[in-house]
């Protein structure tokens, strides 16, 4: 049976929400899926376009390492044939300096055969990268 882009959407969720681990959210995605989130490349390690599952996971763990989460938000999810598109607000303090990133963000999530092909985060990179500098 093929789950909805819905399902596949919140089972993210899900799965970032509960601490799995980093391969194991990565391994349910495309083998290329592109992971792209915009922004002042450098100031954070996964501001940038990339691909791959280890793109990913890399992007998950370098979250969990550098940074505390003090609020993750999700407002809607809304979807279409092709897509999933989280949106919401969030609050993460850097561990290297104390500075805390608040914006609202979305997530866009592309799926194709019940698969996340690409993953971007649209947040306000000026806000990132000004606590990252």
């Amino acid at each position: 049976m093929n789950r909805s882009n819905l399902d596949i959407a919140q089972n993210l969720l899900m799965q970032i929400g509960s601490g799995a681990l980093p391969e194991a959210i990565a391994a349910e995605m495309d083998e290329a899926v592109v992971l792209e989130i915009p922004g002042d490349e450098g100031a954070m390690p996964w501001i940038g376009r990339r691909s791959g599952r280890q793109a990913v996971a890399d992007f998950i763990a370098d979250q969990r390492s550098l940074l505390t989460s003090n609020m993750f938000r999700v407002d809607d999810i809304l979807v279409s044939e092709r897509r999933a598109v989280v949106i919401g607000a969030l609050s993460a303090t850097l561990k290297a300096n104390g500075r805390t990133i608040e914006t609202d963000f979305a997530i866009v999530l592309t799926i194709a055969n019940g698969m996340i092909t690409r993953f971007q985060m649209l947040e306000d990179s000026y806000a990132v990268s000004a606590a990252a500098r």
